[in-house]
């Protein structure tokens, strides 16, 4: 049992950062960059996801009666999972910046974007998926 004497410190706390006299940069605690490069991959999962389902889409579904359907598909899906790897390392950047500056972090785009882009690509599924016949 500790004595009110005895207090735990926690460890690497944020007001412990290190500054480099060379840049002016403060060294964020490790959480909070380890927290911020665990967001940059997931956003990476998910555009490896948009970009891997695009392929499987031109390779294996079946033709439709549109021409083109599986690339008028499958094109959008791609260009959105470069689009989000893209922007997720544009995001990292200016995270890592603010918080090395003491700045706010800056608000995040990529969910708002992703959704339009989802909500595109399920309404070409739906053209596409009316104009098929006899499946």
């Amino acid at each position: 049992m500790n004595s009110g004497a005895e207090q735990e410190k926690s460890p690497a706390s944020p007001s412990e950062s290190h500054v480099d006299s060379s840049s002016g940069e403060i060294e964020p605690d490790v959480r909070f960059t380890y927290a911020n490069e665990r967001t940059f991959l997931a956003w990476n999962r998910t555009a490896l996801a948009l970009i891997a389902t695009g392929v499987i889409v031109v390779g294996v579904l079946p033709k439709f009666q549109i021409d083109f359907g599986r690339r008028v598909l499958a094109i959008p899906m791609i260009l959105l999972g470069a689009f989000m790897s893209f922007a997720s390392l544009r995001e990292w950047n200016a995270n890592e910046h603010a918080m090395r500056h003491e700045l706010p972090l800056p608000r995040s785009s990529l969910p708002r974007i992703l959704t339009i882009g989802v909500v595109v690509v399920a309404l070409i599924a739906s053209v596409l998926a009316a104009f098929q016949h006899g499946a």
